[in-house]
């Protein structure tokens, strides 16, 4: 059994715009930096009683930016993986999901179906797609680091992973038997810290979405998704 604890990276002004951000490469705003602050406190500050030895980050500057508090502070070189990244919104990336309605109707009406196989036109996944990597990236990454720990359990210690909100949405609905039809349930705040355990394929949450460390900062835009048009049954 492998402990990992994820963590979303911290706010941008497309996160505040609720624009699709995707592989679109956007650096952290003030709140962010302040998030990323307090969340490596909350991990390696006073009190804190994970021994962190290894991190991993998205090749996005949001996460490298959200890793880097925590990296100096514990002296580590975070590691970057594309396969961390968030799902590709391919032509939809900079649009407000509130302006989708208006300037791409048709996409719009499909976009809220939540069909796992839709795609959006340009270089896009759908969340089936998305979905198979976000596994690969867990799965590839819990079984090098418990290969270290089998090798040298008295140096290797915990593992902290820095992505993004949907690939979070995509191992919660793993970890909780939930279907990849419908609107994303689990809140999934900026730099909300979340704890697996993960033997194999079976992946244990033993904590979600802790943001005590972001106490009297500004609320965030809610991640939980409306289910703003009738569902549509997934095929048997």
């Amino acid at each position: 059994m492998t402990d990992i604890i994820l963590i979303r990276h911290g706010e941008t002004d497309w996160n505040r715009q609720m624009r699709f951000q995707g592989h679109s490469d956007i650096a952290l705003n003030a709140l962010g930096q302040e998030q990323a602050r307090r969340v490596a406190l909350a991990l390696a500050g006073p009190g804190a009683t994970d021994r962190i030895t290894h991190l991993v980050t998205s090749d996005l500057i949001r996460t490298a930016q959200t890793a880097m508090p925590l990296a100096r502070r514990l002296e580590l070189e975070p590691q970057s993986r594309a396969v961390w990244r968030e799902q590709a919104f391919g032509d939809m990336e900079g649009t407000a999901v509130g302006d989708m309605a208006q300037t791409h109707p048709e996409l719009w009406t499909q976009w809220l179906r939540h069909d796992p196989d839709f795609l959006l036109p340009g270089p896009a996944e759908s969340r089936r797609q998305f979905h198979a990597r976000a596994l690969q990236a867990l799965f590839t990454e819990v079984a090098a680091h418990s290969e270290r720990q089998a090798r040298n359990p008295t140096e290797v210690g915990t593992l902290v992973v820095f992505t993004h909100g949907g690939l979070l949405d995509m191992l919660w609905r793993t970890a909780q038997g939930q279907s990849l039809w419908g609107p994303r349930t689990a809140a999934i705040p900026n730099t909300g810290i979340n704890r697996l355990k993960v033997q194999g394929e079976h992946i244990d949450i033993v904590s979600w979405a802790d943001d005590r460390h972001l106490a009297g900062l500004p609320a965030q835009p809610s991640t939980v998704q409306a289910a703003a048009a009738p569902a549509v049954a997934p095929p048997p």
